[in-house]
């Protein structure tokens, strides 16, 4: 069972977990995560063995002032499942952030560092992790970061269209934040980090692994640097305009929510227990730009 169908993740879960079997995948409009008894019923009704919830609340400044839908989504809906993969004796497979770390730190976090939110999305997100962990025994959290895809909305689509050309051929100046670092990670990869798990973790059954892993593409940057890589390699590929890139502060950029300075995250241990290795965020980015070029 997959909720989020339509979301980044969920699209490329729902074309990756077809293989395992039938699939039940569940959008916005075939389920509403803010209706506990919906879900259980769904659940009951679907009997899964796992249940893969990629559905989440992820508009971090507009999670300050609608927190009882970002806590609706981001928790409880995530402890309900919980509950119900352990009564069904499923797993289930929980998605969460960056978000939960405080952004503090010199080296990339790992799994087993003290979470501390800076935001009301990154506590929601905690919130869920400790509902899923707390009430299901067989559970993975796959903690990623700066998640992006060739659909949707997201920071790699946006600048493409800031990048578009005007009419008038007049240059555009874009202000991207320069000192939060991290690694973007293609949403492609963390379906194939499911799937991996899947085949080395949750078929065969062993509850041992259950735990919190990260899950992020190689490498890090600034969301400035990331921006000059689209362009720079976007350029070359499609039709771009006079484009200045002007590197700001977060102090610049004004935003409700606080942002975390350092997300790199350690994907150690997901190696270690699934064999996950993914590519560096450069060259995921440039598979998929390659994709949306192809489109065009």
């Amino acid at each position: 069972m997959l909720t989020g169908s339509g979301g980044q993740v969920g699209w490329e879960l729902n074309r990756a977990l077809i293989s395992y079997g039938i699939v039940g995948a569940y959008g916005s409009g075939g389920l509403d995560m803010l209706d506990g008894s919906s879900i259980r019923e769904k659940v009951r009704g679907f009997r899964p063995d796992v249940i893969v919830n990629a559905a989440a609340y992820t508009a971090v400044d507009k999670a300050e002032s609608e927190r009882a839908v970002c806590r609706g989504l981001n928790a409880t809906a995530p402890g309900i499942l919980a509950e119900e993969a352990e009564k069904l004796g499923a797993w289930i497979i929980h998605y969460s952030t960056d978000y939960v770390y405080s952004g503090k730190n010199d080296r990339p976090w790992r799994e087993d560092d003290e979470p501390n939110p800076g935001n009301f999305y990154g506590e929601s997100k905690l919130e869920g992790d400790m509902a899923v962990s707390g009430r299901a025994s067989r559970h993975l959290i796959f903690r990623t970061s700066w998640v992006y895809s060739s659909r949707r909305s997201n920071f790699l689509l946006t600048m493409l269209r800031l990048f578009a050309p005007r009419e008038n051929g007049e240059k555009r100046v874009v202000r991207v934040v320069d000192d939060q670092i991290g690694a973007p990670t293609l949403a492609r990869v963390i379906a194939q980090a499911t799937v991996m798990a899947l085949g080395r973790a949750v078929i065969p059954d062993d509850e041992g692994v259950s735990g919190v892993y990260h899950v992020a593409c190689g490498g890090s940057t600034s969301w400035c640097g990331f921006a000059r890589e689209i362009l720079g390699y976007a350029g070359a590929r499609m039709a771009l305009g006079n484009v200045e890139l002007v590197p700001i502060s977060s102090d610049e950029y004004a935003a409700c929510a606080a942002r975390p300075a350092w997300s790199v995250l350690s994907t150690e241990r997901a190696s270690a227990a699934f064999g996950f290795h993914a590519d560096q965020w450069q060259e995921a980015a440039r598979l998929c730009m390659d994709e949306i070029a192809e489109r065009r």
